[in-house]
């Protein structure tokens, strides 16, 4: 990739509106923009001009656009960048292409104007990701988590971590190379200590990827029981509104019925099954087969039962099936039953009416409670792991530290050490980006839109 390029994108999302933005970047784009507008004043930093858009060629007038220019390095990725405000026609933007490649410059690659902000130091590869995870949030708190990722929450929380190591290395190394100018050497008491200061946080950052996962992802939670225990009405409750049919006739379902909602901001898929029960009806045993296989595939699963009527062999299956599974047991119906819910071993059962809506904040509390684990939102706004990437490169710091405190008690030499010692470092840096390869890169940024 040549920094020294002048590229250009549609930064806008494909299809009509009132404005598209067209960006160019590099140490053309005053120049190169400036040969298609009529304005009364020059491109000044900072400032929007009102422009007409021309034709090179005729001097014709295309359309009319705001034009804001940006100086380096006070710009998103620290070049020069001219940003086109003109109608959002395709017609139009795809021509302001067309002229402003037909004057020198690229077209960007996807994800070109945010690699270039890293790869000029602009924001570190944590952030870089950031803006990715920011665009593609689907809830308000995911949008929340991302932008506090882009203003660097992740980085900060593993400065104090690789400070220590450092500060660690260091020592050691100063020991090793003065040894004959009586510069001390840390004992291995001394030395245990410090990786273990090292670890401690190390471990908690890598035990937030379990929450973080399910913030970034989402999780599919299913929904399962025997025929007619009111499953599609409840989902029909979480999902607040009807989707799912629903009759007094068992066996209503038949076939998978997803709805996705944000549950304290965090994307739930929702999964109505048919009922489970034996049946020799080839349709509805079909659907039961993909209920099980539902189940199987879910990250949470919501076992109704009947609050009317006792708890049936078949419910005895299905609940030791779930036994083994994250899941909660719902006794639905509980307004035509007063009494309180049966009781099960290993599971809260939790008291419902899809009728009355009775239960059902108790019911979205606990399903939240299973998501975010033992986590505050305090501790969980602090910085944490979401992206696999992070999560494996943690992950394999803690494996070599592991590895040096074993080299430590064995008495192996401190350059042995040193060397698990800075395999600890090195994947605490490529988290950030300060000795990532040139293919994770690419890959990183491959999957980024077009005009960002």
């Amino acid at each position: 990739m040549n920094l020294d390029d002048t590229i250009v994108a549609v930064a806008t999302p494909p299809g009509r509106g009132g404005i598209g933005v067209v960006r160019l970047a590099g140490p053309e784009a005053r120049t190169i923009a400036s040969a298609m507008l009529r304005a009364r004043h020059e491109l000044a930093p900072g400032h929007a001009v009102l422009a007409e858009l021309i034709e090179p060629a005729t001097g014709e007038r295309m359309d009319e656009a705001v034009v804001t220019f940006f100086a380096k390095p006070h710009s998103y990725t620290a070049d020069d960048v001219v940003e086109i405000s003109a109608h959002g026609s395709p017609v139009v933007l795809r021509h302001i292409l067309e002229l402003a490649t037909g004057r020198g410059a690229r077209l960007a690659e996807p994800g070109e104007f945010t690699m270039r902000a890293f790869l000029n130091g602009r924001i570190d590869l944590t952030q870089a990701e950031a803006v990715r995870d920011l665009i593609e949030s689907q809830t308000l708190y995911q949008a929340k988590v991302a932008a506090q990722q882009l203003e660097g929450s992740l980085s900060r929380r593993l400065q104090p971590i690789k400070r220590k190591l450092v500060e660690l290395v260091a020592v050691m190394e100063a020991g090793i190379d003065f040894a004959e100018d009586d510069v001390s050497v840390l004992p291995a008491a001394e030395i245990l200590s410090r990786i273990q200061e090292v670890m401690a946080p190390l471990e908690q950052l890598r035990a937030s990827f379990a929450y973080g996962k399910i913030v970034h992802e989402g999780l599919t939670l299913a929904i399962v029981g025997r025929p007619n225990v009111g499953k599609s009405s409840l989902f029909n409750r979480l999902v607040e509104r009807e989707r799912a049919i629903v009759t007094a006739t068992p066996g209503t379902t038949r076939d998978l019925v997803t709805e996705t909602v944000a549950l304290g901001g965090i994307p739930i898929k929702l999964v109505d099954t048919a009922g489970i029960r034996h049946s020799t009806d080839e349709a509805e045993s079909i659907g039961i087969r993909k209920s099980y296989e539902a189940l199987s595939e879910a990250d949470l699963v919501l076992v109704v039962l009947d609050s009317t009527q006792d708890i049936s062999s078949e419910d005895h299956e299905l609940l030791e099936v779930c036994s083994k599974r994250r899941a909660l047991a719902v006794a639905n119906k509980s307004d035509l039953a007063p009494d309180a819910p049966p009781k099960i071993a290993d599971l809260k059962v939790f008291k419902t009416s899809a009728v009355t809506g009775a239960g059902i904040d108790a019911l979205r509390t606990a399903i939240l409670e299973q998501v975010s684990g033992h986590a505050t939102r305090g501790e969980q706004e602090t910085g944490f792991l979401t992206n696999i990437r992070h999560q494996r490169l943690v992950e394999e710091s803690l494996i070599s530290l592991q590895a040096a405190i074993r080299a430590v008690k064995q008495s192996i030499p401190h350059e042995m050490i040193m060397l698990d010692l800075y395999g600890a470092l090195r994947p605490l840096d490529a988290i950030t980006g300060e000795t990532t390869t040139d293919d994770i890169l690419n890959l990183i940024f491959s999957s980024f839109c077009i005009g960002k």
